[in-house]
């Protein structure tokens, strides 16, 4: 799955995560001065960041985009000497580079909206409140500005969809090309044509949105969390608590993994159950395939038998998921409210406007749903876990490795029916 398509890849990742780590340390740490240095500073204390398309283009924003650069060339180029015999090196390095710089440029059209949402609620809250000299131009500009950077968010949404789509399937053949390549080793493996064909499909499919998403989880956070450190300065007092220092910042971080442990916990035994369903789905799909071109196959007795795991293993899945759909539902019900309940004794004492709330709930909600990628993307988890179990069986006989112990049966039931078959008259 991995090695097909990236060179090396537990250290690929490895190295990746540091060199990210270390990136980003050192650009919350002396990065600004680098960029004042090179006539790229930051935003002054105080000054707020323009509204629209010049957002983009900020000294602090073209600064990021050089540093970026600089970094990738660095890393990408080290793995380019390291690995320059492998097929798909320039989509692997260069590919990955490019859709999480797309990602990050992407939450930033997410933050220039929320500085957009702080003057325009501001704006409402004067004109409702029928406060002299607001007039229609004002809201007219505004407007303006939000087309400006919406423009720039579909051109995003259009390039990353494009781009996702060729660089997964870039993988998928990755995949292909090499499980072929050992197609005499896994032919004789459960499902083997369907793992080569849908189950590829299936992981390629699953891992263009699940990846994507991931990748703008963190960034959203590399994002976003500063930003809800600063505004936690709003908040001074919570319900029961008290006064807690940059409060925002530690709930939303304390509240979505809260989230995440309980649906992990819950959830524990789904991605087993569904690779298990896989399995005995294809054990019975396949009996009747067989039953289709040779009149001893698919007996009523074998049939309902199998039918019988298919049956066994959805009920089973059902009470599970039954238990995970009520600490999911309740958890959900309970976030819709969770940052209104913190911000009353806030609202009560006035600390806040209309746009200020706006700015925060956005905040919040950017940075509680990046920690809530678990909970988020659970179903869809599960099923890549079990997609991946069912290849990672499959990697098992290239290998030479043991199969796991439902592919050993099933390869025992086929050597018996083989031997049946020969002494038959």
């Amino acid at each position: 799955m991995f090695h097909s398509f990236f060179p090396n890849p537990k250290l690929f990742f490895t190295s990746g995560a540091i060199w990210s780590l270390i990136c980003i340390l050192v650009w919350y740490t002396v990065g600004p001065q680098f960029g004042a240095a090179i006539g790229l500073p930051p935003l002054a204390p105080g000054e707020k960041p323009p509204i629209g398309l010049g957002f983009f283009f900020t000294p602090d924003n073209l600064w990021f985009y050089l540093y970026f650069t600089i970094f990738v060339l660095i890393f990408g180029g080290v793995w380019k000497v390291l690995a320059k015999d492998h097929p798909w090196a320039n989509w692997s390095i260069w590919g990955s580079a490019f859709i999480i710089f797309i990602a990050y440029f992407s939450v930033q059209t997410s933050v220039a909206i929320n500085n957009w949402r702080g003057p325009f609620f501001d704006l409402l809250q004067d004109a409702l409140a029928k406060k002299p000299g607001i007039t229609a131009s004002q809201f007219y500009v505004l407007q303006v500005n939000f087309l400006q950077i919406g423009f720039v968010g579909v051109a995003l949404n259009v390039i990353t969809a494009f781009f996702t789509n060729h660089y997964v399937f870039r993988w998928r053949t990755a995949m292909n090309n090499f499980y072929m390549s050992k197609w005499d080793k896994l032919r004789h493996i459960e499902g083997a044509s369907q793992r080569v064909q849908e189950d590829t499909m299936r992981f390629a499919n699953i891992l263009e949105g699940l990846g994507v998403t991931l990748i703008n989880s963190v960034m959203t956070l590399v994002v976003f969390l500063p930003l809800l450190f600063a505004m936690s300065q709003h908040v001074a007092d919570l319900p029961i608590i008290g006064a807690v220092p940059h409060a925002l910042f530690w709930l939303a971080i304390a509240w979505s993994l809260f989230g995440t442990a309980l649906l992990a916990f819950a959830g524990i035994k789904l991605p087993g159950l569904n690779f298990r369903n896989q399995r005995v789905e294809a054990a019975y799909r396949k009996e009747l395939v067989y039953g289709e071109d040779h009149g001893d196959r698919a007996q009523p007795v074998t049939v309902r038998e199998l039918y019988d795991n298919v049956r066994r293993n959805y009920f089973r899945m059902y009470w599970h998921y039954a238990y995970f759909n009520v600490a999911r539902f309740s958890y959900g019900q309970l976030d819709a409210i969770f940052l209104n309940f913190i911000l009353i004794p806030t609202f009560v004492a006035g600390k806040i406007t209309l746009g200020i709330w706006q700015q925060i709930s956005t905040a919040f909600g950017e940075v509680s749903n990046s920690f809530q990628y678990l909970v988020n993307y659970w179903s869809t988890i599960i099923e890549l876990l079990s997609i991946h179990k069912r290849l990672k069986a499959f990697e098992a006989a290239i290998d030479d490795a043991p199969l796991p112990a439902i592919d050993q049966r099933y390869l025992a039931r086929e050597e018996s029916d083989g031997e049946l078959a020969a002494d038959r008259p």
